[in-house]
Parts: C-alpha cells; structure tokens; sequence
C-alpha cells in the first residue's frame, strides 16, 4: 500500500512537503513516482525517485523547485515543493511500477495510493 499526505493550502512562493508511506514491500527494490491532477486535466508525472543507483527525475515545469528523496529505513518518499505557484494546484498522487526503474508511461504504475490534494493560493 502506498500512502500520500502532507497535502493542504499555501501561497504562493510557500513550501509543502508530501510524504509517500509505503507498507507491504519494501522500498529499497522499488522506484516511486509523484504524479498530479488538476481540474479538467490529464494526470501528469511530476517527479520519480528509482531505487537504481538513486537516480531521480523531473518534469521540466518543477525543475528546481521540486526535491524528491526517500529513507528507505522508514519506507518512505518524500516531494519537497518550494516556490509554489498556483498552477501546482492539484491532487497529489504517489504510486510504484513495481519495479526498481521509473518510467515516463503512468500505464507502467500499477500501485497508487490516495491522492492529497495540494491548493496554492492567496
């Protein structure tokens, strides 16, 4: 099971941290992805964090403003989000391919958690 939270309102230019808990595997053989959906559009990835060599990735609209990270020891993921603009609202998703690699498709993830939702404005 994947669990998202940490989710809430804040202005713009303010800062959240989301926390993934994973339960039932353990996180040190299995990549996890951010991904969020906003009113009226499609789920997007945001940010994935693979157990491969510690290899992270990010979409180009988060780039230096999103940090994910994980310790593996309390089997969980975390997305840092500074610098927070209104068009990152959104629900917040945390999910796993099952696999140690991230991958572009969100048809590769097979495990989601709940969604938090995450509102900026002022």
């Amino acid at each position: 099971q994947l669990q998202a939270s940490g989710g809430g309102l804040v202005q713009p230019g303010g800062s959240l941290r989301l926390s993934c808990a994973v339960s039932g595997f353990t996180l040190d053989y299995y990549a996890i992805g951010w991904f969020r959906q906003a009113p009226g559009k499609e789920r997007e990835g945001v940010s994935c964090s693979s157990s491969s060599e510690g290899s992270t990735r990010y979409a180009d609209s988060v780039k230096g403003r999103f940090t994910i990270s994980r310790d593996n020891a309390k089997n969980t993921v975390y997305l840092q989000m500074n610098s927070l603009k209104p068009e990152d609202t959104a629900v917040y998703y945390c999910a796993t391919p099952g696999r140690i690699t991230c991958y572009s498709s969100l048809t590769e993830y097979d495990y989601w958690g709940q969604g938090t939702q995450v509102t900026v404005s002022s």
